[in-house]
Formats: structure tokens, sequence, C-alpha cells
């Protein structure tokens, strides 16, 4: 890489980080615990996202941003569920960045919020790099991706701090090692939590609400009370 291609790269990480800790400061002072989402294409981030705003939106105040490089179609699935939800398209840009969640949030009230969900542009390359100031960042990949995926992408691993298998209902068709994938998350991140779930099925999809509703520290009884 060039000496300026880099140095303007780590100026525009640099600001990027700037706004970063200043948008993880207002959402502390507002209450409302941020959740962001990635994963390549088709891995099912949406319809994860989408089940888990119906399950939740009648207990707890949730919302969710939304990144694609273009149409709406993501935000319109999201806002089945009742929740608030709003698109950001980023165009050529293949992730979102914290300048771009600032600017989504400007007409959002966030002391109404409990819990925010951010899914991130499709992409397991790019999200890696930007922190959107995000209490929790979760990384998807799906039985159909194949198990070496964590090898294949070792930094969104590591910079993410649980790693859910999706389309676990399709593991025994498409030939899943479960114990291979295991392993490799684990190489590349000793200690990750896994969880395996079928967004499509149900299977599993509780216990990863009960783990976001533990890590948001949401007690059960704020949640019934809603």
């Amino acid at each position: 890489m060039q000496p300026r291609i880099l140095q303007v790269r780590q100026q525009i990480l640099k600001k990027n980080d700037e706004l970063a800790r200043a948008l993880r400061t207002r959402f502390a002072e507002a209450g409302v615990f941020v959740i962001s989402l990635v994963s390549s294409p088709g891995a099912g981030k949406t319809t994860l996202l989408r089940k888990t705003l119906l399950k939740l939106a009648g207990h707890l105040r949730v919302a969710a941003l939304v990144g694609d490089l273009a149409t709406e179609n993501d935000a319109k699935r999201l806002a089945q569920s009742g929740a608030p939800v709003k698109q950001i398209i980023t165009g050529t840009v293949c992730h979102l960045e914290a300048a771009m969640i600032e600017s989504a949030l400007n007409d959002w009230d966030l002391n109404s919020l409990d819990i925010l969900f951010i899914e991130n542009v499709g992409n397991l390359v790019c999200p890696a790099s930007y922190d959107l100031g995000e209490n929790l960042r979760i990384v998807l990949f799906s039985t159909t991706e194949g198990e070496d995926k964590p090898l294949k992408y070792p930094t969104i691993f590591n910079t993410s701090d649980i790693a859910i298998i999706t389309k676990s209902d399709l593991a025994e068709v498409v030939g899943f090692d479960r114990h291979a994938a295991y392993e490799n998350i684990l190489n590349v991140r000793p200690g990750m939590q896994i969880i395996e779930l079928s967004a499509r099925s149900g299977e599993g999809v509780d216990r990863f609400i009960d783990l976001l509703t533990h890590r948001s520290k949401i007690p059960a009884e704020h949640a019934d009370a809603r």
C-alpha cells in the first residue's frame, strides 16, 4: 500500500473512532444497549433480526438501523415487526460508518429505546475496521457457506463478541461439519461464545434472545413490564 493511501486510511479510521466514542457515550447516557450484526450477504441477518424484533417488541423498546448498498427492502421487512426501522443507503460504500449512524439518529429519541440493533452491509471484510459505538458485535455465518469462514475472515471474528451459525436446519443437507466449524472459530478467537440457530424453524432463536437480554443487563421483570 502506498504511503499516501495508508495515511488517508489512517485519518479516516481515526475520525471514525472519535465519532464512535462519542456515540458510545451518547448511547450510555440514554441507557440504550446497541447490538450490531455483521455477516456476508445471504447469511440470514435480516431474517433473524425480523424474528428477534417480533419477539422483543411486545416487551422492550427496540429499534433497528439497516445498512445496504441499495434498496429499502430489508427495512420494509423489518418494519413489519412494528419496531421503528430506518434504512441507511451506503451507495458504493461496503460498510456502515459511525458518521452514518450519527446522521441516521438525528430525529430519533434514544431515551425512548432499550435496545438498538444495527444491521451492517453484507460483507465480512470492511465492517471489521469500523467501530459504530456498539456494545456488542455479533458475526453470523450460515451452514451453507461452509465451516472455514472464520479462517478466511479472521479479523471480523476477532473483532466480534459472539458467533452465530445460522441455517442450522440445513446443516445435514449441505454436509456442514459442526466440529470443524467450532474448532475454526475457537482457533481464531479462543473462548468465543457460539450459538447455532435456524430463524426459519425457530430452533435456537429463544436462546439467542435470552442471551441478548442477559448481555444488555435488562432485568426480566423490566422487560415483562413493557
